[in-house]
């Protein structure tokens, strides 16, 4: 089940079609009646919700702005601040700490538009995972196949979308944590440019690699919070104007390895969808994620570092192991690392020279059972935990705005694509993902009619 799209709830409340209370009641009731089956909720703020959808509705009685997301119910991943809750990021070393006293600047820029936030989503430990199976506040089920992780490190924020909870979500992205669970859950995500969202707020896990992302049932709802969110409207003149033809790059070699049947067919099918493409590569993809690796995990060790001394009891094995490897990671690597991502960035620079938009998978495989340690493609087994962040990875430390795109058949499980562009380049890379969601949608709705005729 999915909630209403942002853009109509908001558009409906801000002409005093619908009350924003009774779409804010709506939402806490599918959240207390689903939620149990899903685990994607760690605090529901329903007292706060009510308070402000209470304040959308008097300002539209007395004709005043109620701004864009107006009475839009969205969520945080919980490592936002909110004001009166502890921000514990899926963690239990941070829950000793004192109550958040305001809330996220991203959480505030969503609200100020009209939005209407009504709780904290679970998530990875610290956001050092693509499962967001939590050792302290559970695993969160793919609303599409409970069995099935929803993905990480926003594994909630994918998740209370694709379960019809909200229609928007907040996650953030570091090597694949929006775009991971947009895939997995078949919904659309969104990773904007590096260091153009404020962070203020935000419990960082490596900063020089750490983005805030929205995850959303459409392209226009995320599109419309990266607008409220972003500290330059003026950039933004040419988002929604008519779209000039864009030249797609299909990326071929690595990111067109190592896909299972059901990826493959629906990359192919997105390409035929967008085409015609050109085909690119994409320099030193493995040692773009070597690099990717060695920052994230030498920034998160040095984050932590205190309570790996203190308390390192109080983390989930498995996490602690994560940050525990990044700090006997030697110094000079880190140095070697950042130089190679200066020279990355440099050679997708020149990339961008041929092309507006890159295509790749977001995933190799749809979203793993619980428990599911390996995967069988092409006849050879693979890790199932180092695999899936294998695309998304490889371009995390470019720093380049992606969206990720639902582009799975009717009846199948869920399969993203990545589109990415060059800096700044947001609206442009939005109109072509609105042209690929509609061109699915589209050949969606005659699977569907053909399938009953």
């Amino acid at each position: 089940m999915k909630a209403l799209d942002a853009a109509t709830i908001a558009r409906s409340v801000a002409a005093g079609a619908t009350r924003a209370r009774d779409v804010v009641d709506a939402a806490l009731e599918r959240i207390e009646a689903g939620d149990g089956a899903i685990n994607a909720f760690t605090a529901v703020t329903a007292e706060r919700a009510r308070a402000r959808a209470d304040a959308v509705d008097a300002d539209v009685a007395a004709g005043r702005h109620v701004g864009p997301l107006a009475g839009v119910p969205f969520a945080a991943k919980n490592l936002f601040d909110v004001a009166g809750l502890t921000t514990v990021a899926g963690s239990v070393i941070l829950a000793d700490n004192p109550p958040a006293a305001a809330d996220a600047q991203c959480i505030a820029d969503l609200e100020a538009a009209g939005a209407v936030l009504v709780g904290a989503l679970n998530m990875e430990e610290l956001a050092y995972g693509f499962l967001t199976d939590n050792a302290h506040y559970g695993r969160t089920n793919n609303p599409v196949d409970t069995a099935r992780t929803a993905g990480g490190s926003s594994g909630g924020s994918g998740a209370a979308v694709a379960a019809g909870f909200v229609p928007l979500t907040l996650g953030s992205d570091t090597n694949g944590s929006v775009r991971i669970p947009a895939a997995f859950c078949g919904v659309v995500g969104l990773k904007p440019t590096y260091g153009r969202i404020s962070r203020r707020g935000m419990v960082l896990l490596a900063p020089s690699q750490d983005h805030v992302g929205w995850l959303a049932n459409t392209v226009d709802d995320v599109a419309a919070a990266w607008r409220v969110s972003h500290p330059s409207p003026g950039a933004l003149a040419t988002d929604g104007a008519a779209p000039r033809e864009a030249t797609i790059g299909l990326a071929g070699g690595y990111f067109a390895e190592l896909m299972d049947r059901d990826v493959r067919s629906a990359v192919t099918e997105a390409a035929e969808m967008l085409g015609p493409t050109v085909p690119v590569e994409l320099p030193e993809p493995d040692m773009a994620r070597a690099a990717a690796y060695a920052i994230t995990s030498i920034e998160a060790s040095s984050l932590r570092m205190d309570d790996l001394r203190r308390q390192p009891e109080r983390f989930d094995p498995a996490t602690r192991d994560r940050f525990l490897a990044g700090a006997l990671l030697p110094a000079h690597w880190y140095v070697r690392a950042q130089v190679f991502r200066d020279w990355l960035r440099a050679r997708v620079r020149e990339l961008f020279e041929r092309v507006d938009v890159v295509m790749m998978p977001a995933n190799p495989f749809p979203a793993p059972r619980f428990g599911e340690e390996e995967v069988e493609i092409d006849g050879a087994i693979h890790p199932v935990r180092p695999t899936i962040g294998r695309f998304t990875q490889a371009v995390s430390s470019l720093g380049l705005p992606i969206v990720c795109v639902p582009v799975a058949r009717p009846g199948a499980l869920p399969v993203g694509v990545q589109l990415m562009g060059r800096p700044d380049s947001e609206p442009l890379l939005l109109d072509v993902a609105r042209r690929l969601e509609g061109a699915v949608a589209a050949r969606n709705a005659a699977a569907v009619t053909a399938h009953s005729a």
